[in-house]
Parts: C-alpha cells; structure tokens; sequence
C-alpha cells in the first residue's frame, strides 16, 4: 500500500518545484516553442470565444495564454498544482478541478471546442482513457491538440546523444522503439535515492495513432517542433546542425468525428 500511495503522491511532491520551473509565463520551451505553435494550432486570438478542456493542466500555463473571453476549464490529479493554477488565475471564466483524466470526469459540458493535452502524456499510464474522455466532452468536429515529447528521439533512459569524432558529428541514439515502456524517473536526480520517483510511458507513434481511432478521432495534422537555441564554442556547428535534425516535440491534431 505505501509502495503505491508514493507513487499517487509523487507529483504533489514536486508541485511546489513544478511550479517554479514554469512559472507564470512558462520555462524556456514553452515560451520560445510550445506555446507559439499551440496559439497557431488553436487559431488563437481568431478563436477569441471559443471554449477549452485542458486536460493534465499542471499549473495552469495554457489558461494565462488564451483570450479573456474564452471558457476554459483545466483538469488535474495533483491538487496542489490545481492549487498553484488557482492562485495565478485572473479570468472568471477560467476553472480549474481535481480529477483523473482517466477516469470519468465530474464535467457536464459536452461542447467544448477545443482539447488539450500537453507534456503529460508521458506520464499517463492509460492513454486511450484520456482520448475517451476527451471525445465525450468535445462537440461534433471539435479539436483534440495532443504535445509530446518526441515518442522516436526522445525516450527515457533509452536515447542519447553521441559524438562520431571522425565524421565530426552529433547523432541521436535509440536503443530502444517499438515496445511499450514503463519507465521509473528521478523527479530529482541530483537527490539520488531521495528522489521521488514517478514513472514515465513511452509508445511508439502506432500506438497513438491507433488509440486516437479507438476514441472516434480522425487525425488532422501533425507537425515536430524543433529546438530554436544556438550554440556557441568550438562544437558549436555540429550541435546546431543535430538540434535543427532531431525534434524535441511532437503535435498531433485530431477531429472528433
């Protein structure tokens, strides 16, 4: 039973640590990459009033980059990061609740025009959950915006980076693809073993592609997101070019049918 409270619990460890790292307007990712595409992908400010389903919201970074005028509803496990979500929230029509979103949700809006999951669903064990929860509360022809860290480059403990000295370059390794993975992760690898540990999901992209048609999903569009930093010293031309090769991210849009 400890053994499995930990596990529930390991993210309201974190919250507080969570929280800072994104802060109020995101870490470097989110306000250089992630958040410019979504606004692209969401049609934001064209969509000034539509309504939104964050789900996994954390603390709330998607709700502080929408119009004022839409409804937005943000949805997640840990109660403290709803809390930190709260606590920086502005907008009377935005919300915030604690719920699995794997579970049914204690939501009765069924129109919502948009759908969101970012960057969490590496640590949701059940996917197809989430996609079936999603389709219930998106009108006929909603949007469900799915960002992941790349399923192909960038898989715990099973892709890293190498150097070939004699061909003067940087690759991406993966030792490890196809199989579905249940990872354990360090939250705080320079804690050692006083990490909390909370496990990742790694899949393979027909798995996502399958679980989004088992949900009643057709998939739109999708596009991987690279990072846009430069280097700088003596590998500098070598690290650039791998960064400008191998995306970081990966955004999947799909349509309720």
């Amino acid at each position: 039973m400890k053994k499995k409270e930990n596990q529930n619990t390991s993210w309201e460890v974190s919250s507080a640590w969570y929280d800072q790292s994104v802060g109020e307007t995101g870490h470097y990712y989110h306000e250089k990459v992630i958040l410019p595409n979504l606004s692209r992908l969401l049609s934001l400010p064209k969509e000034a009033t539509a309504s939104y389903l964050d789900l996994a919201c954390g603390q709330g970074i998607l709700s502080r980059h929408l119009p004022k005028s839409s409804f937005y509803m943000g949805v997640d496990l840990s109660s403290s990061l709803i809390d930190h979500a709260k606590n920086k929230n502005t907008q009377s029509d935005h919300t915030f609740i604690v719920s699995d979103i794997t579970k049914p949700l204690p939501i009765t809006k069924k129109d919502f025009d948009f759908c969101t999951i970012i960057l969490a669903l590496q640590n949701v064990e059940h996917p197809v959950k989430a996609f079936l929860n999603a389709a219930k509360h998106l009108a006929s022809g909603g949007k469900l915006v799915l960002v992941m860290n790349h399923p192909c480059f960038r898989i715990p403990k099973q892709s890293s980076w190498g150097v070939d000295e004699e061909m003067q370059v940087q690759y991406r390794r993966i030792d490890r693809y196809y199989r579905s993975m249940k990872i354990p992760m360090q939250m705080h690898p320079s804690m050692g073993s006083q990490s909390p540990i909370t496990p990742s999901f790694h899949h393979p992209l027909s798995a996502w592609t399958l679980w989004l048609h088992e949900a009643g999903f057709a998939i739109e569009w999708m596009e991987e997101w690279c990072s846009d930093k430069v280097s700088t010293g003596k590998h500098a031309r070598r690290e650039d070019i791998s960064r400008e090769e191998i995306p970081l991210f990966l955004a999947i849009t799909a349509f309720k049918q």
